[in-house]
């Protein structure tokens, strides 16, 4: 039995059984990863998948106990090389952040400036993306933390915990007829044409679907996945601007009106993670306090140590957690 097998059995798995998907994510070939799961197989004696021709359907039950010890010796594998790396290196280390447009230009930076006069011999790595994106990251374990909004079904096996929430807001240039028409209602901003996210328009946050469930049309005259991308068109006149709160930084944005729609639209919480059993640093339970006071390192263990998400779920019972509002 070799580690790259169970590093090929893990990508299949974690690809929804997908041996195309997990060979491109190893950067190699169908064929050799098709080839090793078979060997393996035969080393073990009995079948880990299902199959109907090449496809694989389901994972059987024996299959399932390997997965989970496979996932275990990898991530000690990773924990080992990781300590010998940074033991050499006592007094410095990396750490390496996956995380979006939005927290990478208004939320991190203070963080970030605090951190490194802290730890001057940290190497850091921001790595922007969507959640896709870094959840592509986390599987290929090339980030020690991510932090997103939402996004649940991609990161089932991190430890999430909430660093704020905010919701969104609505941003116009000065003059425009929103900006004196009082309280915002659905119907007023339907009225005109809309620039947002792209990522507003999935899941339970969609906003086509509030929209629809009160009567009323959306004319979405541009998605993007940038705030600052959405408030230049909103400059030029192109829409109404619907951004997250936190993207707002009112002494750059001072020629916008940005008007307050949380009592329209659906909060949202932005959570910073890490995988179930990795090996934390002490300058890592650092960064998480500064980036979010609240999740003092007492906490942050006990939800590492934590074995379900009920039991994380236990850890933050009484978490107060503050909203953060534009700058």
């Amino acid at each position: 039995m070799k580690l790259q097998q169970l590093r090929y059995l893990v990508a299949v798995h974690e690809n929804g059984l997908n041996i195309t998907a997990a060979a491109r994510q190893l950067h190699t070939s169908q064929p050799g990863v098709s080839r090793q799961l078979k060997m393996l197989e035969e080393e073990l004696g009995f079948r880990l998948f299902e199959r109907e021709g090449r496809a694989l359907t389901r994972t059987t039950s024996g299959g399932e106990e390997i997965i989970a010890r496979a996932v275990n010796i990898l991530r000690e594998m990773h924990n080992i090389r990781r300590t010998s790396q940074e033991l050499r290196k006592a007094d410095g280390g990396t750490l390496s952040i996956g995380t979006t447009h939005t927290q990478a230009r208004y939320v991190l930076p203070p963080v970030i400036r605090a951190f490194r006069s802290q730890y001057p011999k940290v190497r850091l790595h921001l790595h922007q993306g969507t959640s896709e994106q870094i959840a592509e990251l986390v599987a290929r374990d090339r980030v020690d933390f991510a932090i997103a909004t939402g996004s649940d079904e991609l990161f089932p096996h991190l430890v999430r915990l909430p660093v704020y929430r905010w919701h969104r807001t609505v941003v116009v240039p000065r003059g425009h007829p929103l900006a004196a028409a009082g309280k915002l209602s659905l119907k007023k901003i339907a009225e005109h044409p809309i620039v947002t996210y792209v990522f507003s328009f999935s899941g339970r946050s969609s906003l086509p679907a509030l929209f629809e469930a009160a009567g009323l049309s959306l004319d979405v005259a541009l998605t993007a996945r940038d705030a600052d991308v959405i408030k230049t068109y909103v400059r030029i006149g192109l829409g109404v601007g619907i951004v997250a709160s936190v993207a707002i930084d009112r002494s750059n944005d001072s020629d916008l009106a940005v008007l307050d729609a949380r009592h329209l639209f659906e909060g949202h919480t932005t959570w910073v993670g890490f995988r179930r059993g990795a090996l934390l640093r002490a300058y890592m339970y650092d960064f998480v306090e500064l980036l979010a006071p609240h999740l003092a390192r007492k906490l942050v263990r006990d939800a590492e140590h934590s074995q379900t998400q009920d039991d994380i779920d236990r850890v933050l019972a009484n978490l107060s957690v503050p909203t953060r509002d534009a700058t």
